[in-house]
């Protein structure tokens, strides 16, 4: 069974190379110090199983497991915080809070090789998405490269099948998401969901006006002309005050 360990700590890396020596099951195909890493070797290798840290440079566990598209069974190992692990708590295959024992440790395995092969959860990904320090950010693929867009850069996103297409001055990028996520996610920094196929950043609206009856337009300081749903409209207004 091919098993990956992605860690930017090499300590916290060989001690899970350590305990994993009882399982002759296992084979470890490759070992990652960041998500980029990470992300290239579930690829190359397929494994069935990786453990993986939560906070590390570049991106971080969470954001490697948005850009994979079938991502395998996740042991997490972390630091990290409470919403983490309210999230992992969802259906994660299991969580290890550093430092942890060679108990706790087997303990998790044994529940992985119990239960077969349980993959990540979009619903794990989706709520540990959301925490404090998720929402800053979004990491998206452009081609063969990763892209971290920071939020305040983005210009409006609009619904894109089932894509989201994140419009910024550099480009349009797609992110597997749903306007729905992104309408609970983004609304800490004053992104509004004026129609069901947009949200805007209101501090780029330079003007509103009525484009057919029980609807409006949003004119943004970048040219781009959005269309208002009435309960777009109202929202606006709320947060506008006008």
């Amino acid at each position: 069974m091919k098993v990956i360990i992605i860690d930017d700590e090499p300590l916290a890396r060989s001690i899970v190379k350590e305990y994993l020596q009882l399982y002759k099951e296992i084979d470890i195909v490759a070992e990652c110090g960041d998500g980029f890493e990470g992300m290239k070797a579930i690829v190359q290798h397929e494994p069935a199983l990786i453990f993986l840290d939560v906070q590390m440079p570049k991106i971080n566990g969470f954001e490697m497991l948005e850009l994979i598209e079938n991502p395998p069974a996740v042991i997490f190992t972390t630091a990290f915080d409470e919403f983490a692990i309210k999230a992992f708590e969802l259906n994660a295959t299991d969580y290890l809070l550093k430092p942890f024992s060679k108990e706790r440790f087997n303990k998790a395995v044994q529940k992985y090789l119990n239960t077969s092969s349980i993959p990540a959860s979009q619903p794990v990904i989706e709520t540990a998405a959301q925490s404090p320090g998720q929402q800053n950010r979004i990491v998206v693929k452009d081609g063969s490269k990763i892209k971290i867009i920071p939020v305040n850069q983005i210009h409006y996103l609009e619904a894109a099948d089932d894509y989201v297409k994140i419009v910024t001055a550099e480009g349009q990028f797609l992110k597997k998401r749903t306007m729905s996520f992104f309408e609970q996610s983004l609304g800490v920094h004053q992104f509004v969901r004026i129609h069901r196929s947009y949200i805007v950043n209101t501090q780029l609206i330079t003007r509103i006006e009525v484009y057919e009856k029980d609807s409006h337009l949003v004119l943004l300081n970048t040219g781009a002309k959005l269309q208002v749903s009435k309960s777009g409209y109202s929202k606006l207004k709320d947060i506008l005050e006008i």
